[in-house]
């Protein structure tokens, strides 16, 4: 299953492709979405920090949020992340 997200800019893109899966290991890294407000995301890492994602808007901040739950439950796992400007194209298995 892929699903592809909008951040509100490049950087952001960059930052959430980075902190959900780590190419090295091909590890998912995200534990769990602490919090969703409007269009920003609070994360949850393995090494127990959090982190805030900015989405393009409400509407891509709870397709991210319901694609990555499964993934959270441990029913799925990703397998890649791409940046594509300010998108990220996400897969999960």
């Amino acid at each position: 299953m892929k699903v592809r997200i909008s951040c509100v800019d490049k950087y952001e893109a960059q930052k959430l492709a980075s902190l959900i899966y780590i190419r090295d290991s091909m590890e998912t890294n995200l534990v769990s979405i602490l919090n969703t407000i409007e269009d920003e995301l609070v994360i949850s890492l393995k090494d127990k920090s959090a982190h805030s994602i900015l989405m393009e808007d409400k509407s891509h901040a709870d397709a991210f949020a319901d694609f990555v739950q499964s993934v959270v439950d441990g029913e799925h796992k990703i397998i890649r992340t791409t940046t594509l400007g300010r998108d990220v194209e996400i897969e999960k298995v």
